[in-house]
């Protein structure tokens, strides 16, 4: 008797095992192979980088939990910084836990490597986990492959990454996950309010995926009032988690302080009028018609936020609604990461395409996909709130970009899965070339290359701030320190880029480093660098600093437009520094100057 043949289905790759982990292996390995690959850079490049490390052995060596003051910085005086104890907690425990094995400064530099690098495993595994759930196994592959080609994800996850803004990623991707599941599942719910209340106690730059969960928990009561569940129970959870956090950044004296860059009673208050507008209308019969409901819960929640902005409106003007309006003009306006993406096109034409880009064509995938596919169109319609608003803020400012790329993803992977069936089936030209398309559109690192290219053949503004950049370099390696490690401590004048890095790497304090809580110091550094010699050593003298540090490649060195003609940066460029400030350097990158009494 002949035996029936059986036909078998391969499964799509996605289906296996062994994906994830091989994606973050590989990615694994990339990535540190590109660290030590790259002796002229240092581990931690970026000056946050620096100033979380310095935060993190301070809080190791004894700092309270509540003392948020960076006591060495804005020398002699001090400086609050706004960052939260929720990132310190995990860098210090890792230290702390491979200390007696590695010793302190391998345990440090392993934990550089590690945080990072367990946060992009937790992000793959997420973005797995959510284009699985929209566009099924065949979007996976993308799904792990997308990210790590993207620059804003393998420069936030890279070894020495120990700034908030990679936690604040995957945040936003598991606040965008657990809303979409929240939809058919009632009790995701109180995971993403937990989640948006947890993402807010880390940085304000979370607002735009917490309004988007607010948005969506909100239309579904609004569309299906029988939802009512999941609108009661986000809204409990993100406004309870919210006072907890309150409770766990500030002591009880500071409970009612108002902040705008951080959780306070401005932030916390606002999650609790989410919590009693969204508990009130389900606390009473929901009105018939949808319209009506819309209005009935917009009502309730403009009125709580018409309250708060009364009692704080010194918010309504953003986190540095109280920094110094002449900061604003000459410092913040002219740091690339916040300049709008149109303008970051000029400046970082390559990063701001291989970001934005992907994110744009996304939204556009989305709306295709709500418009052709009835399947799931609740759920799409969800992930669309977070592109939008993630979107609008990337277009004030480019360095919302990062948040908005790993949403883009299951559209991009959806795109990338659709031209991937149509070549299956028909292998022609015309498909292999939309494969490839839908490929390369989405891939960052491509366009990167391809941008890259165009400016090569045409040199303007981009390679200029690319060499400004890495002409910083070598100022930054702990090497460039180490004559000024081995002083007595010491407080010294230092460009504001250099301060982070010399908190770091010696024992010394500075007046400056790149954070709006430090106006104080910001604006002395700039008069110091800018203002005549005689005024800047009146700045001197106020602070009690003993040596002024420079970095030739710095920008205070090159001075503003209007610097005074005997100013410190015009002297020192011309060689003609005043008899109080002889050079006593020993070598290196760094210029040192010694400040004699009068």
């Amino acid at each position: 008797m002949t035996k029936p043949t059986i036909r078998t289905v391969k499964a799509p790759i996605g289906d296996s095992p062994w994906l994830l982990p091989a994606a973050f292996v590989i990615a694994s390995l990339v990535l540190i192979g590109r660290a030590l690959l790259t002796p002229g850079t240092p581990l931690l490049a970026d000056t946050d980088d620096a100033m979380r490390l310095v935060i993190v052995r301070d809080f190791l060596a004894g700092q309270p939990w509540y003392d948020l003051v960076q006591h060495r910085l804005n020398t002699p005086f001090g400086a609050e910084v706004h960052w939260s104890r929720l990132v310190d907690l995990p860098i210090a425990t890792l230290i702390l836990v491979l200390r007696p094995v590695l010793g302190a400064d391998l345990a440090t530099i392993a934990t550089a490597y590690a945080w990072p690098l367990c946060l992009l495993g937790a992000l793959l595994a997420v973005s797995a986990g959510l284009t699985r759930r929209l566009v099924g196994p065949a979007g996976v592959l993308p799904a792990l492959v997308l990210p790590l080609l993207s620059p804003a994800i393998t420069t936030e996850f890279a070894p020495g990454r120990l700034d908030h803004h990679n936690v604040e990623i995957l945040l936003t991707l598991l606040i965008a996950w657990t809303t979409i599941e929240a939809l058919e599942r009632a009790r995701f719910a109180w995971l993403a309010g937990l989640l948006c209340a947890t993402a807010l106690a880390i940085a304000t730059e979370s607002i735009p995926a917490i309004a988007a969960a607010i948005t969506v928990f909100g239309a579904l009561w609004v569309i299906s009032p029988g939802r009512a569940a999941q609108l009661r129970e986000f809204g409990v959870s993100f406004g309870m988690a919210a006072v907890v956090h309150l409770a766990l950044t500030r002591p009880p004296s500071r409970w009612l302080e108002p902040a705008c860059d951080m959780i306070s009673p401005v932030y916390a208050g606002g999650a609790l009028i989410v919590m009693l507008a969204f508990s009130a209308v389900t606390m009473v019969p929901a009105p018939r018609r949808a319209w009506l409901r819309f209005l009935m819960l917009a009502g309730l929640g403009a009125l709580g936020l018409a309250a708060l902005l009364f009692i704080y409106p010194q918010c309504l003007d953003g986190p540095y609604g109280g920094l110094d309006p002449w900061l604003r003009q000459h410092w913040i306006g002219n740091i690339a990461e916040a300049k709008p993406w149109i303008a970051s096109l000029f400046d970082l034409p390559a990063f701001t395409l291989a970001t934005g880009l992907p994110v744009v064509l996304a939204i556009v995938a989305t709306l295709a996909r709500i418009m052709l596919v009835t399947r799931d169109r609740a759920q799409w319609l969800a992930l669309l709130a977070f592109l939008v608003f993630a979107a609008l803020i990337m277009l004030m400012q480019v360095r919302g970009a990062r948040l908005a790329v790993m949403p883009a993803v299951p559209a991009a992977a959806w795109v990338i899965a659709l031209a991937w069936r149509h070549f299956a089936v028909r292998r022609r030209p015309l498909t292999a070339i939309a494969l490839v398309a839908s490929c390369l559109v989405f891939a960052g690192s491509a366009i990167v290359l391809g941008v890259d290219g165009i400016t090569t053949l045409r040199p303007g503004r981009a390679q200029i701030v690319a060499s400004a950049q890495a002409s910083k370099l070598p100022c930054l390696l702990p090497t460039a320190f180490a004559d000024l490690a081995a002083l007595p401590p010491e407080r010294i004048m230092t460009p504001i880029d250099l301060g982070s890095h010399m908190l770091l790497q010696t024992p010394h304090a500075v007046v400056s480093a790149p954070y709006h809580r430090d106006a104080e110091g910001v604006r002395d550094t700039f008069d110091f660098f800018n203002l005549p010699i005689g005024q800047a050593r009146l700045i001197l003298q106020r602070r009690g600093i003993g040596l002024v540090v420079t970095c030739p490649a710095m920008a205070e060195m090159v001075g503003l437009p209007d610097r005074a003609a005997d100013s410190f940066s015009a002297l020192a460029k011309a060689g003609a520094l005043p008899a109080w400030l002889p050079e006593v350097s020993l070598g290196g990158p760094l210029k040192i100057y010694a400040v004699l009494p009068p």
